[in-house]
């Protein structure tokens, strides 16, 4: 069986969607928190098992002997280590045959703050001694998402990043790298470092914007403090808040702009250009 957690999220759903292109749905297992949110898929044929990263319990009776499981990293920045390590626990006391961890830009050198849980999960990874692969991914371009639609309403993208660049890909395109690793059979423990082909800046992302929507935007750089407080009035948490400001920091010093063309040639296609996810994100905003 091939399992995959977090499968009603956005990444999950484009998964299974891309594995039963190619696989029976009786062998896909959508390992989720809520199984009422997973109705459509159990029509489809997919089994749906509940899995609660916050509820070590529900865990046990997930994974079987011989399975691979996508492991889908969980979003409780700073105390999602030891959510993780009760996955990773269950599925080595399941002897499953893989587990596929969706990691981030190399997690093992880079500055990001996000990247402590991430290293702290690949070790445990290791040391269970279950077989990996692990899917080091670096920005999905519609984290940006809330960028594009504040410069359409206001001509303005705000950030702390300067000229530093992003190599964003599609979620598309990491979720299909997913089904192409759980799809095929893997030798030995293996590492890809996936981000877009092209790297591209805040600027950049801003002149996308107006070109598709025929209207004036630009980029506004403000000092890290500003931006920060800037995200602190617009709504988010002093921690989150932080983290994200901090991350334009670390763009400045090129922490997602490697392009190693690791997800490209993973998927088989060229990555989806921040045009066409510019133009994606406004169509269904």
């Amino acid at each position: 069986m091939i399992v995959v957690t977090g499968a009603t999220g956005r990444l999950g759903r484009l998964v299974v969607d891309g594995l039963l292109e190619s696989v029976p749905a009786d062998h896909v297992v959508a390992a989720v928190r809520n199984p009422g949110k997973a109705a459509d898929l159990a029509a489809r044929g997919v089994k749906i098992k509940e899995a609660d990263y916050e509820r070590p319990e529900t865990l046990k009776g997930v994974f079987a002997p011989g399975d691979t499981v996508l492991f889908i990293s969980g979003d409780a920045v700073g105390r999602r280590l030891g959510q993780h390590r009760a996955v990773v626990d269950a599925a080595r006391a399941a002897e499953v045959a893989r587990i596929v961890y969706t990691s981030v830009l190399h997690a093992d050198t880079t500055p990001l703050a996000l990247a402590a849980d991430h290293r702290g999960t690949e070790e445990h990874i290791r040391a269970s001694g279950i077989p990996f692969t692990f899917l080091r991914n670096g920005f999905y371009t519609e984290v940006y998402a809330a960028s594009v639609l504040q410069g359409v309403e206001h001509g303005v993208i705000f950030g702390a990043a300067g000229e530093g660049r992003v190599a964003g890909a599609a979620r598309a395109d990491f979720a299909a790298a997913a089904v192409a690793v759980l799809t095929r059979e893997e030798d030995g423990d293996k590492i890809y470092e996936l981000s877009g082909d092209t790297a591209w800046s805040l600027p950049e992302l801003a002149a996308e914007v107006s070109a598709a929507t025929g209207r004036p935007v630009v980029y506004q750089d403000l000092p890290h403090a500003d931006y920060r407080q800037a995200l602190i009035d617009a709504g988010l948490p002093e921690p989150a808040a932080t983290m994200y400001a901090d991350i334009d920091l670390d763009i400045v010093r090129g922490a997602l702009s490697p392009t190693p063309g690791e997800l490209s040639a993973l998927i088989g296609r060229p990555t989806t250009p921040l045009r066409e996810s510019v133009a994606a994100i406004l169509r269904e905003a």
